[in-house]
């Protein structure tokens, strides 16, 4: 594996090009953690005047080819995107053994996140560098030991794992069976949960869905939050009244950590306020319908952008 953080150089790839150009607009590149971990990652490419760097931290089990859409929609308001797979996950899974202990939920945020920004950072000093983090990768955030560095923050169905904000009891007692029972037994025995059993987009590796499950079980589990309260950014965050895994108490509970928060703005959507027939965790990135609420997010970030500079 790689052990620096200087990543090789980007491979372009020809069939993601502008319109009536043969110029590239999407360059696949390996983003290098500071423990070594490569990171298959892709920097979309700007057009127009450049706004700063977009970073998209993906949802859990969900991975960067999700966002391509939303990435391209960012790059024609300016932005440069980067969007990349956790570490076990996509591209970034190496055929690895299920059971590597790299493989963490906790390494996502401090070193997978941190990667992204520090890339960011060394490419864009002088530019502003935001952060959509969608499900687990706005949770996260806050452990990135260098989250100062953001200037902004779009949370979209983000919220705090605990069972304990699940609204029926019902409900709260087929997760608890979910998370302390099943969820540990198969990640014990064979190394990895099955995607189909948690709805996600592929299977999880050992580590990873153990912490996780800790999460859900105990609120006291994540441990510190003081990453969070320290974050003196402008956040506008969207909750979806039928997404199953981030409720709206839990989606509250994780803006209560943003204490320092310079503004909080939290839209709370339905399908019909969208015009879709459901949205659930994952609709606010499909590209049919959204184009208006993206543009709100782009339009957020740039007036921040105007009010810092």
């Amino acid at each position: 594996m790689p052990g620096g953080n200087d990543a090789p150089p980007y491979h372009f790839d020809r069939s993601m090009t502008a319109p009536g150009t043969s110029e590239p607009t999407v360059a696949s590149f390996t983003l290098v953690a500071e423990d070594g971990f490569p990171l298959a990652a892709r920097r979309h490419v700007a057009r127009g005047a450049r706004q700063g760097v977009l970073l998209v931290a993906p949802a859990t089990g969900t991975t960067q080819g999700g966002y391509r859409a939303f990435a391209e929609a960012a790059t024609a308001a300016g932005w440069d995107v980067l969007t990349w797979d956790w570490r076990g996950t996509g591209a970034s899974r190496h055929a690895l053994p299920w059971r590597d202990r790299r493989l963490r939920l906790r390494a996502w945020g401090a070193l997978d996140l941190a990667a992204a920004i520090d890339w960011a950072d060394r490419r864009a000093p002088a530019e502003r560098i935001v952060l959509v983090g969608h499900g687990v990768g706005g949770q996260l955030v806050g452990l990135a030991p260098n989250a100062g560095r953001l200037g902004a923050l779009v949370l979209v169905a983000a919220g705090d794992g605990w069972v304990g904000h699940l609204a029926s009891p019902w409900c709260r007692l087929r997760h608890r069976l979910l998370w302390g029972l099943a969820v540990p037994v198969a990640a014990r025995l064979f190394g990895r949960v099955p995607a189909a059993w948690l709805r996600l987009e592929e299977d999880l590796p050992c580590e990873v869905v153990l912490e996780w499950a800790r999460w859900c079980r105990n609120p006291a589990a994540h441990g510190d939050w003081g990453g969070h309260a320290g974050l003196r950014v402008p956040i506008l965050a969207y909750s979806f009244a039928d997404d199953p895994i981030s409720p709206h108490a839990a989606v509250a509970a994780l803006l209560r950590r943003f204490t320092s928060a310079s503004r909080l703005t939290h839209r709370r959507l339905t399908p019909g306020d969208l015009g879709q027939v459901d949205l659930g965790h994952h609709g606010f990135f499909r590209e049919v319908g959204m184009a208006s609420h993206w543009a709100e997010v782009f339009g957020f970030l740039s007036m921040q952008q105007e009010v810092t500079s």
